[in-house]
């Protein structure tokens, strides 16, 4: 049950004094009856809601897959830069989403937006041991000490031991290497302190998969979708949710 004012706000009808005039002037409608008051609670999966002559499609939560651009931030504002939530439409900002996790300004790809709190709660946490995967380019040569040194746990510049990671090697060649990074956590600026740490810098990061969440290959840098159906339930699934 959810009142009328929040699912009217939410859905970017205006603020709750907005709603409230609405409603006063006879404009909405729960179930083919005119509503009275905005404050009224009503089933929303159930009811049927009409604002003047368009049926209202309510969702408590919102689910966005991302191919996040570089040079934009991972928040919901920033002073000075773009962040992820500007790139949204303001049907979707109305439902106050953030990001899940980060991703540095200058790292590209797949980006989890949405506005439920505890699917956010333990896709970050790292007790729940959920992969994300990172393509990168390195400067130099990747061999097998680097990839026992990942298997090991590296030692960030700040004394923090990381947990096991996977580094697969996709190619050397005299330009340096493309690996593949498997890592079940979120540290500041991790993939790149990881390399650093074997003296190896990246310059060029790209997320290509969350969980069992894949990035979309028809979605360019900037534009994202909501999840289907069945990617929202692999996510619930792997996090034991209903």
């Amino acid at each position: 049950m959810e009142r009328l004012d929040k699912i009217l706000s939410n859905l970017g009808y205006g603020t709750r004094k907005q709603v409230k005039e609405i409603v006063k002037k006879g404009y909405v409608k729960v179930d083919g009856v005119v509503a009275s008051d905005s404050s009224i609670k009503i089933d929303v999966d159930k009811s049927k809601l009409e604002v003047g002559d368009n049926t209202v499609d309510y969702k408590k939560n919102i689910y966005i897959i991302m191919n996040k651009p570089d040079g934009v931030v991972s928040a919901t504002y920033d002073n000075y830069d773009e962040t992820v939530i500007d790139i949204l439409d303001e049907e979707y900002r109305a439902f106050k989403p953030f990001p899940v996790g980060r991703l540095d300004k200058d790292t590209v790809g797949l980006l989890f937006i949405t506005n439920d709190g505890e699917i956010n709660h333990r896709l970050i946490s790292p007790k729940w041991h959920i992969d994300k995967v990172y393509y990168a380019e390195i400067d130099k040569a990747v061999d097998e000490t680097d990839i026992k040194a990942f298997k090991d746990g590296i030692v960030l510049d700040d004394g923090y031991k990381c947990m096991p990671a996977k580094l697969d090697i996709v190619k050397v060649d005299n330009d340096g290497s493309m690996v593949n990074v498997t890592i079940q956590e979120g540290k500041f600026h991790q993939v790149k302190r990881m390399f650093n740490a074997v003296g190896k810098n990246v310059v060029y990061l790209k997320r290509v998969k969350f969980g069992p969440l894949k990035l979309d290959e028809n979605l360019r840098e900037g534009s994202y979708r909501e999840l289907s159906e069945s990617e929202l339930k692999s996510v619930k699934h792997i996090l034991k949710m209903n």
